[in-house]
C-alpha cells in the first residue's frame, strides 16, 4: 500500500470519527459530480481544513422553499445557494410549468435585486428555462420584487422568479417563485414544486443550455406601466398639491427602491425629496449598515441624520428588493422616532378606509387583509368603518392568494403584515415598497393638510380605537443544531403552554400546525379555517395576545407579543405608552424568552 493511499484512509478514518458519514457522503458526491473545479476546490478546503460544522451546515439538507421561497447562505454545497440549487430549482420549477401547461407557449419574467451575485444567479436561471423551451421576459437591470410580480400579471406569464434575499444580510441570497396570479406559489402548487426539485437526483438532469432566442429583455417600457398605474391609485391628489413641498427623506439602502420610489413620489406630486446619497448606489456589501433592514434604526441613521438636517417631515427606507418599507417621522417634541410595522400598517388602513369614505367610494365590497401576527388594531378600524377584514397566515403569499380569489367579486384596498410590508391596490400579490412609500407620503400630506402631524394622527387613532403596543423579539439559531433547539421550544409550548402572561390567565391557545383553537377555560375545541402552520398561539384573559412562530425564510424563532388599553387623551399618551411597555416585558419574562 503506497504511503499517500494509507495517508487518504488514515484521514478517511479521522473524519469518519468527527462527521456524520452522510454528511461526508453527499460532500464526496459534489466531488465526484458534473461540477465546476472551484467549487469542487471549496468542497475539499473545508474537508482539509476539518471545518466540520460548515461542511456540515453547507450539505445536511438541501435548501427548500419555505415562506419566501429559496434563501441561504452563499456558498458550495446542498444546503447553500450556488448555480447548482439555483439551476436544479429552475430545473425543478419548469419541469413543474411543462407538466402544468402542456401544450402552451409558457412564458415566465426574471429579475434580481442589488445583492451579491443576483445578477449572475439571475442569468443561471434564465439559462435553465430558456434551455427547456420556455420564454423568458429578462429585466436588464436591477428591479424590485413588486415590479416582477407586476411583469408576470401584465405579460401573462405562467410563472416569475426574483433573485433576492429581501433583508438578510449580505452573505444570503435566493429565489422567491411566482404563479401566474403574480403571487408566490401556495397550496397545493407549492409543494407540486418541491415535489418536482425533489426529484430531480443528479445535477447531470439540469439543462443549462442557453438559448438565446427565448431570452427577451425588458425593463424602462415595463418601469412606465407600472408607475403610470400606481399613480392612478391615488386618492388625495388635491392635499398632495397643496402639500408638494413636503420634506421627504429617502433611502434605497443600497438596493433596488433607487430605480423606481423617486419616480413614484415624484409622479404622487411631491417635488422636495431628498435622497441619502451615501446609499443611493445599489451595492451588495451594504457598506453603511450591519444589516439592510429597515426595521433595524441603524439602518436608517444616515436618513435621520440628513432629517435633522433638512427638517423633514418624513423618512422612507425600502430594503434590497424594495418590497419593505420604515419610516420615521417628528413625535410631538419635534424628536425623529421610528414606528414599527404594526404601526405604519394600522395608519395607512386607517387613511385608505377614511380616504375612501370621505370620496363616497365605500360600496360594502371593499375588503382588507392582514396577517394572524399583525395587530388586531386593524381590525377594530375596519368594524369602525364596516369594512370586510380578513386573517391570512404569516406569509404575503397568503394575502396574495385571498386577492387572487376575490378578483373581479370584491374591492381589496390595502393590507399588510407587521414586518414592514404593505400592498395598496391590486397592481401587484406582493408587498410594495414602491406604492406603500408613494401612499405613506400621501396619507403625511392629507394629515398635514389638516393642520396635523403623521405622529398626531397616530395618537388620534390610538384614542379612538384602542392604544395597542407590539414588540418582536427574534432568537436566532443557525445551522442543524438550533433547527433541532427551534423545534424543540416549540414542541414545549405546545405540550406545556403557559397558565397565565403578564398576570392574565390564558383562556385560548390557538395551534395552526394542529388547526385547533382550544378554549382553555370551557375545555371546547373548534377546527382553525386555515392552511397548516407551525403558530401558537396563546390569548390572555385581558386581550393581549402572543405568538410563536419559527421563521420560514431564516434560522430564528420569533415571539409576536400585543397589548393593548384605553387611552384617554393625549396628555396620557406617555404614562400609559410606558405602562404597555412594561407589560409586554413582564409577558415576555413569563415566556422564559
Amino acid at each position: 500500500m503506497t504511503d499517500i493511499k494509507r495517508s487518504t484512509e488514515l484521514n478517511y478514518k479521522l473524519i469518519m470519527q468527527e462527521l456524520d458519514p452522510a454528511i461526508l457522503q453527499r460532500a464526496s458526491a459534489w466531488l465526484k459530480g458534473n461540477y465546476d473545479d472551484e467549487v469542487k476546490k471549496q468542497i475539499q478546503t473545508l474537508i482539509d481544513q476539518e471545518a466540520y460544522t460548515e461542511l456540515t451546515d453547507s450539505f445536511y439538507r438541501d435548501l427548500e422553499f419555505g415562506t419566501g421561497g429559496l434563501r441561504g447562505i452563499m456558498g458550495p454545497g446542498s444546503n447553500r445557494v450556488n448555480k447548482y440549487t439555483i439551476g436544479t430549482a429552475t430545473q425543478g420549477l419548469a419541469n413543474y410549468l411543462k407538466k402544468t401547461y402542456p401544450n402552451e407557449k409558457i412564458k415566465v419574467a426574471i429579475a434580481h435585486d442589488s445583492r451579491n451575485n443576483s445578477d449572475f444567479f439571475a442569468n443561471i436561471t434564465a439559462e435553465v428555462f430558456s434551455a427547456n423551451g420556455i420564454h423568458v421576459f429578462f429585466f436588464k437591470e436591477l428591479r424590485p420584487t413588486p415590479e416582477l410580480s407586476f411583469a408576470v400579471r401584465t405579460l401573462g406569464c405562467k410563472s416569475g422568479v426574483m433573485l433576492t434575499a429581501s433583508h438578510n444580510p449580505k452573505e444570503y441570497n435566493g429565489y422567491k417563485a411566482y404563479g401566474a396570479d403574480g403571487g408566490q406559489f401556495v397550496s397545493p402548487a407549492d409543494k407540486q414544486v418541491m415535489d418536482e426539485v425533489a426529484a430531480i437526483k443528479s445535477i447531470d438532469e439540469v439543462n443549462f443550455a442557453r438559448v438565446d432566442a427565448n431570452i427577451e429583455l425588458i425593463g424602462e417600457e415595463m418601469d412606465m406601466l407600472y408607475l403610470d398605474k400606481i399613480a392612478k391609485l391615488s386618492v388625495s391628489p388635491d392635499a398632495i398639491k397643496r402639500q408638494s413641498a413636503l420634506k421627504i427623506v429617502y433611502s434605497p439602502i443600497h438596493g433596488t427602491g433607487i430605480t423606481l420610489t423617486p419616480k413614484a413620489l415624484q409622479r404622487f406630486g411631491f417635488t422636495n425629496v431628498t435622497i441619502v446619497q451615501e446609499q443611493a448606489t445599489p451595492d451588495g456589501n451594504f457598506p453603511t449598515v450591519i444589516y439592510p433592514n429597515p426595521e433595524e434604526k441603524e439602518a436608517l441613521t444616515l436618513a435621520l441624520k440628513k432629517a435633522q438636517e433638512i427638517d423633514a417631515d418624513l423618512v422612507l427606507a425600502t430594503d434590497p428588493d424594495a418590497d419593505r418599507v420604515g419610516i420615521a417621522v417628528k413625535n410631538t417634541d419635534n424628536e425623529f422616532i421610528l414606528l414599527n410595522g404594526n404601526q405604519t400598517g394600522s395608519m395607512l388602513i386607517n387613511y385608505l378606509l377614511t380616504a375612501w369614505e370621505e370620496k363616497g367610494k365605500l360600496t360594502g365590497k371593499e375588503y382588507i387583509v392582514k396577517t394572524i401576527v399583525t395587530s388586531n388594531l386593524i381590525e377594530e378600524i375596519a368594524k369602525a368603518k364596516n369594512v370586510t377584514f380578513y386573517n391570512t397566515l404569516t406569509g404575503f403569499k397568503y394575502i396574495g392568494e385571498l386577492m387572487t380569489q376575490f378578483e373581479g367579486k370584491q374591492t381589496f384596498i390595502g393590507g399588510g403584515e407587521e414586518s414592514y410590508g404593505y400592498l395598496i391596490g391590486e397592481l401587484v400579490r406582493d408587498k410594495d415598497a414602491i406604492v406603500s412609500s408613494a401612499f405613506i407620503a400621501e396619507m403625511t400630506a392629507y394629515y398635514k393638510d389638516k393642520g396635523s402631524s403623521l405622529f398626531e394622527a397616530l395618537i388620534d387613532t390610538y384614542i379612538q380605537y384602542g392604544f395597542y403596543k407590539e414588540k418582536l423579539i427574534s432568537i436566532t439559531k443557525k445551522g442543524k443544531t438550533g433547527a433541532e433547539e427551534i423545534k424543540a421550544m416549540m414542541e414545549k409550548f405546545r405540550t406545556n403552554p403557559p397558565a397565565t402572561l403578564g398576570g392574565s390567565k390564558v383562556i385560548t391557545l390557538k395551534d395552526y400546525e394542529l388547526r385547533k383553537e382550544t378554549d382553555l377555560v370551557a375545555g371546547t375545541t373548534k377546527t382553525i379555517d386555515l392552511p397548516k402552520s407551525d403558530v401558537l398561539q396563546f390569548i390572555t384573559e385581558d386581550g393581549s395576545i402572543i405568538s410563536a412562530r419559527p421563521s420560514g425564510t431564516e434560522p430564528k424563532i420569533k415571539f409576536y407579543c400585543s397589548v393593548n388599553g384605553k387611552l384617554k387623551d393625549k396628555a396620557a399618551y406617555n404614562e400609559t405608552d410606558k405602562q404597555l411597555d412594561e407589560k409586554v416585558d413582564v409577558i415576555m419574562k413569563d415566556l422564559g424568552v
